[in-house]
């Protein structure tokens, strides 16, 4: 009789134990599984924005760079560089300080690029998309940094953006239109 039930708490317990399994498994392949941020750029301060200026050798162009995360992790990153480039010319850069994106939250970083007029005007091809009106440029970062879930696991990450910005330029204004890939790499 004792063997019996002890028979019968054994296959409880592994019963139990695979489906604690199957769960724990099934929510870490789904809900805890990183997902790539959504990340933006929007220049501002460009009703005054001039690209050529005499005697100038930096013209800074303020951006708001924004981060949609959609973890159940906290990302918190180092300070870092991000780049400016015009037809692969590396033409500004920014200083990103280091910051803390919350788990399936929104956040907004505010940097200055300085760029660097003469790099721009020494390209063949920038008077002829002056005419055109419209100026593309691609904007990269690397933010490295650590994920942290609930406030336990803590695990390294690097997160690389790659961002379209395009100037379209009129006599009265600038409009700008930015479109983002990032990767998230554990």
């Amino acid at each position: 009789m004792a063997r019996k039930g002890l028979r019968m708490c054994m296959i409880v317990c592994s019963i139990f134990l695979i489906v604690v399994v199957t769960i724990i498994l099934a929510i870490s392949l789904t809900i805890l599984k990183p997902k790539d941020p959504d990340i933006s750029v929007h220049p501002y301060g460009l009703e005054n924005f001039q690209i050529i200026q005499p005697n100038v050798t930096a013209v800074p162009l303020g951006m708001v760079i924004t981060i949609v995360n959609p973890n159940y992790g906290t990302f918190n990153y180092k300070n870092t560089t991000g780049y400016l480039s015009y037809h692969d010319i590396n033409v500004a850069k920014a200083v990103v300080v280091s910051g803390s994106v919350p788990a399936r939250g929104l956040f907004n970083i505010t940097t200055v690029a300085g760029i660097m007029t003469q790099k721009l005007m020494d390209d063949t091809q920038f008077w002829s998309d002056i005419e055109v009106g419209t100026l593309n440029f691609e904007a990269t970062i690397t933010l490295p940094g650590k994920v942290t879930m609930l406030k336990i696991f803590k695990k390294k990450a690097l997160v690389h953006v790659a961002c379209d910005l395009s100037f379209k330029l009129n006599l009265s204004s600038i409009h700008t239109d930015s479109s983002c890939i990032s990767k998230i790499k554990l």
